[in-house]
């Protein structure tokens, strides 16, 4: 019953357009959470390596922001002392390694997230740990009763995201996905003016990563042993146990589909502002194609992919990932959308419109102005999205990446790797999220967690 009024109250206030500004329905004062001294939110942060350093230097420099405590198994990033990070570490990651070094006054330190999440002086959470962690470690914040800010991609498996999904809704807890681009003012214009037909029907869209790793990639190591100060079982968690390696974390977890992807690390920002311009929920079908073609390093991923996913709608989008070669794939920008009256080309900061020219036997002149546009100050957008999710913890309104379309974003790059395991197109049944007639397929959706994580 408690969790069922928290949950109505939660809905009520996000369904209010006044409740963003504290003002509930028939006038009357939105009930803001219990919050530290001067309405400022007290924050603890699990993950504070390369990216989880990013994104607290952006949440400490809002005022309305207490530090109060920081969790990760690498107790050098928590002591934010360069001179003790691993010589090795240094050697191979160089600049990926965050600086440290800063004076954020006083606050606590944790290896075990657990004992953060028990405070009751923290309201919120930001969770910038490994693709593997970030379940288990949502959905005990959630329970804990901790907004959370999670970083991108929201998952290692897809069935996870769903298990997220439910405990924040669940427990009527905030919760924001750091898929940045949702803070672009740019690409929120592009969705109205997508959405409003300007480009026509839209048949094709098209993003890319490029990174030409040949011939090192990230090299060849064999197991050793970790260092004093990391606690590697901790690091590992629900997935299977296995020796440490220097080209595994940190960092390097990109590289090794137990821990993650680049189909989920780059992927995952173009599928979601590409659907989102689209108005698309989730493809039909995906086909997936590549491999380990001129690389020879330790990765368990590609280094050469295509991807193409098919619509209801009467739509693709392709997504490549290129580590063993360089050069463009489209004409300009990061994303590529193409409609019957002309084609899109954008990026966080500006846009081209280049209108299309009739083909044969068309007699038209251009349906649809050319057009250049260009913010006049590039934007922080993950201080934005930062920004937003601060806001929204104050009013619980709903965030700009809610959990659910984190979660939708996020399935296209599983179900894309899953796609390339398996070998060969697969139908997509987005309601019952998993795929049509293929077991192999399915068993891929979810894993078995290593004792004693379980899941909610």
């Amino acid at each position: 019953m408690q969790n069922d009024l928290k949950t109505s109250r939660r809905e009520f206030l996000k369904n209010s357009t006044a409740a963003a500004v504290g003002i509930g329905a028939l006038g009357a004062p939105v009930i803001k959470p219990v919050l530290g001294a001067n309405d400022k939110i007290r924050m603890g942060f699990i993950g504070v390596g390369n990216r989880g350093t990013q994104l607290l230097h952006s949440f400490v420099e809002n005022k309305d922001v207490d530090l109060v405590a920081l969790c990760d198994v690498y107790e050098p990033f928590t002591l934010r002392d360069p001179s003790k990070l691993d010589p090795i570490f240094v050697e191979k990651l160089g600049k990926r390694l965050p600086a440290l070094g800063e004076k954020f006054g006083k606050y606590d330190r944790y290896s075990d997230f657990r004992k953060l999440l028990e405070r009751k002086d923290i309201d919120a959470v930001c969770i910038a740990t490994p693709d593997h962690w970030h379940s288990i470690q949502m959905i005990e914040a959630c329970e804990a009763g901790k907004d959370v800010y999670v970083e991108k991609p929201l998952t290692i498996a897809l069935k996870e995201g769903r298990r997220m999904v439910d405990a924040a809704e669940r427990t009527g807890q905030i919760v924001q996905v750091g898929l940045n681009r949702r803070g672009s003012t740019l690409y929120q214009q592009m969705v109205k003016l997508v959405q409003g037909g300007k480009l026509g029907k839209i048949t094709t869209a098209r993003a890319s990563r490029i990174s030409n790793m040949y011939p090192k990639g990230i090299g060849n190591e064999k197991p050793a042993d970790p260092p004093k100060d990391l606690d590697w079982d901790m690091w590992l968690g629900p997935r299977e146990y296995r020796p440490f390696q220097y080209n595994i974390m940190p960092y390097f977890f990109r590289w090794w589909k137990s821990y993650s992807s680049q189909m989920g690390n780059w992927g995952v920002h173009y599928f979601d502002v590409m659907r989102w311009m689209m108005g698309e929920r989730a493809p039909v079908a995906v086909t997936a194609i590549g491999g380990k073609y001129a690389l020879t390093d330790d990765r368990t991923i590609p280094d050469t992919t295509e991807v193409i996913f098919e619509f209801a709608s009467g739509a693709i989008m392709t997504f490549s990932i290129y580590e063993a070669s360089g050069g463009r794939v489209i004409q300009k920008g990061e994303v590529e959308l193409r409609g019957t009256k002309g084609t899109l080309y954008t990026t966080d900061n500006n846009y081209t419109i280049v209108p299309s020219k009739a083909g044969q036997f068309q007699d038209w002149d251009e349906l649809v102005e050319e057009t250049d546009q260009d913010i006049s100050v590039p934007e922080d957008i993950t201080s934005k999205l930062i920004r937003n999710f601060l806001d929204c913890v104050k009013s619980k309104a709903e965030p700009w990446c809610p959990l659910e379309e984190g979660h939708r974003s996020t399935s296209f790059a599983h179900i894309a790797n899953i796609s390339l395991e398996v070998g060969g197109r697969l139908e997509w049944d987005a309601e019952k999220e998993q795929f049509i007639n293929n077991d192999k397929a399915n068993e891929l959706l979810d894993y078995e967690y290593r004792s004693p994580w379980k899941k909610a």
